[in-house]
C-alpha cells in the first residue's frame, strides 16, 4: 500500500462509509472510525436498524472514503464487512468491542458504566471492514 494513502486513512477519524442499496445505488454515511496501523481493518459503531446495516447485511461490500485535512488528497479503503451481534448486555463481547473502538477513536470516556448502558439501549453493533484494496490521490 502506498504509505501516503495509509497516512490519510490512519490520521483521520471521520469518513464516508458506503453500502449498496437494493437498487444498486450507493448509500453513504458519515462515520467516526478506528483503523489499525496497517490500514487493513476499519471499525465503526452503528445502530441496528439503520439503512447501512440493512444494506450491509444484504451485500457486505463496502468502502470508506477519507480526505486529507486540505481536502485535496483522499484515500478509499475497499473490502467486505462483518457485523457483530447487537449489544445485548453491558458486559457482552459486543459492548467490549464498542468500548475498545471508542478508546481507539476518541480516548477515554468520562463514564464507562453509562456508555455501556447506552450501547445496549441504542442497540449498537460494530461494523468491521476488512480492507482488500486501497486507492486514492495523495498530493504533496
Amino acid at each position: 500500500m502506498d504509505p501516503a494513502l495509509r497516512e490519510i486513512l490512519t490520521s483521520g477519524g471521520t469518513g464516508a462509509l458506503t453500502s449498496i442499496k437494493r437498487d444498486g445505488q450507493p448509500q453513504l454515511s458519515m462515520v467516526t472510525y478506528a483503523i489499525d496501523p496497517e490500514a487493513t481493518l476499519v471499525r465503526v459503531s452503528t445502530t441496528d436498524g439503520r439503512a447501512k446495516v440493512a444494506n450491509l447485511r444484504r451485500d457486505p461490500r463496502s468502502s470508506l472514503f477519507v480526505t486529507s485535512s486540505s481536502g485535496w488528497s483522499y484515500a478509499v479503503a475497499q473490502g467486505t464487512v462483518e457485523l457483530s451481534p447487537v449489544a445485548a448486555a453491558p458486559d457482552d463481547p459486543t459492548v467490549e468491542s464498542l468500548v475498545q473502538l471508542y478508546r481507539d477513536a476518541n480516548g477515554e470516556h468520562p463514564d464507562w458504566d453509562d456508555y455501556r448502558r447506552a450501547m445496549v439501549a441504542d442497540r449498537r453493533l460494530v461494523v468491521r471492514l476488512s480492507v482488500d484494496h486501497v486507492y486514492g490521490v495523495a498530493q504533496g
